[in-house]
């Protein structure tokens, strides 16, 4: 087990054991926002800057300029720590004190204004190999492989791809088509004068040989509540597509007609190219425009993955690991998941990754998924640091909840229960994202 996890220790017995041997697993992270040429922090500033902290710290009052980007790290830190007091109570803050413990010897068991100086000198990475940082890290954390977020134009190149997996993100390509920026980026890492319908999908064709050629073994997008996947009809498609990447005004049909295709043929290229095709379903940007950068978006309960079964009926051959925002959701996710052999439930995701939460989908998705479907956890993590701590987390909540349900509730051996943990947390994962053939 590793040193410091034992604040996430459960206090059962057999759901210590259980989390004591998951603890001793190497991680298999599927989605992060990690960037692979600084990964760990080199600064508690940008621990303290992951939006989690920067929002809570907002809304319980601290003013939005106290972090602003202007400032010195140092003094975003201090700023942030007089209100760490207000949200001590929260999972995320004791991921921080675990972060802190971990890599940085932190003995307190607040953190504040008194402390943050301290813990401050102990995180700067000034004046050291920050490779060799990076390294401990991932060697503390035990991981194993970490996916990535890839704009579609990344350069792809620096990094170990074994270690740190590109995965193609695609929402700008869906969402931001009509936007001269996002033509000319596609223009400009394909080659291709995309100009027509023909032409774009020659480029989204080009981008995923590119990705896969780098390791790619995903393609994933983010997608709001009111979006209806259907059926490409591309004869139809061609005026719209045509003025959006001339940089025209589009009526709502058109952007509806533009995005559909578009979507559509991503769906087709990760059929082509054996990629799974990650759904993140739900959110609706900028509702707090006053917030704190990250702290702007919320979800919307009324998304239904019932717009998605065409998706999931035309393309029987791709897999779609799927994470949905609203906690709402985890039961319609769970019935798609039974019926469809294509749809994997994937991991917890942000306004859903908290332990109630979490507990609840988790025992849902343990009575009701074959246990070779079942993607338990990724990071959504900015730094390495936050690895750890947040699959800690879910380790005892897998613990928990496998020694109530299976071992209990339904006599399973320890070792039945082991068993199901490990498909859980990294033979699902291992053989969903394997290297493509």
């Amino acid at each position: 087990m590793t040193a410091d996890s034992h604040s996430s220790r459960p206090a059962d017995p057999a759901a210590r054991e259980l989390f004591e041997e998951m603890s001793r697993w190497p991680i298999f992270d599927p989605h992060s926002h990690i960037n692979p040429h600084r990964p760990a922090a080199r600064d508690l500033d940008e621990v303290l800057g992951y939006h989690y902290y920067t929002e809570l710290a907002h809304s319980a009052g601290m003013p939005a300029e106290a972090v602003a980007p202007e400032l010195p790290p140092r003094v975003r830190a201090e700023n942030l720590a007089r209100h760490l007091a207000t949200l001590d109570n929260t999972v995320q803050y004791s991921w921080l004190i675990e972060i802190a413990r971990t890599f940085h010897g932190f003995a307190p068991d607040r953190l504040g204004p008194e402390t943050i100086g301290g813990l401050y000198d102990a995180a700067l990475r000034d004046g050291e190999d920050g490779e060799a940082w990076d390294r401990r890290v991932w060697e503390r954390s035990n991981l194993e492989a970490v996916f990535l977020t890839n704009e579609f134009d990344d350069p792809l190149e620096g990094w170990d791809v074994d270690r740190y997996v590109p995965c193609l993100r695609t929402d700008d390509l869906v969402l931001k088509l009509h936007e001269p920026t996002t033509v000319a980026r596609l223009k400009k890492t394909t080659g291709i004068d995309v100009g027509d319908a023909a032409g774009l999908r020659e480029a989204i064709v080009k981008l995923f040989e590119r990705f896969v050629a780098r390791g790619a073994r995903a393609c994933a997008i983010s997608l709001p509540p009111d979006f209806a996947p259907r059926k490409a009809a591309f004869k139809r498609a061609v005026t719209p597509i045509r003025r959006a990447l001339q940089g025209l005004e589009l009526r709502p049909d058109e952007h509806e007609e533009v995005r559909a295709t578009v979507f559509w043929t991503l769906a087709e290229c990760c059929a082509e190219f054996r990629l799974p095709f990650d759904l993140m379903i739900g959110p609706i940007r900028n509702v707090y425009p006053a917030g704190v950068a990250g702290g702007r978006d919320l979800f919307d309960r009324r998304v239904s993955l019932h717009e998605y079964r065409e998706l999931f009926n035309h393309f029987a051959g791709v897999t779609f690991p799927v994470s949905t925002l609203s906690p709402d959701a985890g039961a319609e996710l769970v019935a798609y998941s039974w019926i469809f052999p294509n749809v994997l439930p994937m991991g917890h995701w942000w306004y859903s990754n908290v332990p109630t939460f979490i507990a609840a989908d988790l025992k849902a998705r343990l009575q009701a998924v074959p246990k070779v479907k079942l993607l338990g956890y990724y990071s959504d993590a900015y730094k390495l640091e936050f690895i750890l701590p947040k699959f800690n987390m879910y380790r005892r909540i897998l613990a928990e909840t496998l020694a109530e349900e299976g071992i209990a509730g339904r006599g399973w051996s320890s070792e039945r229960a082991i068993e199901v943990a490990k498909l859980v947390l990294v033979d699902n994962p291992r053989r969903v994202f394997a290297p493509r053939a």
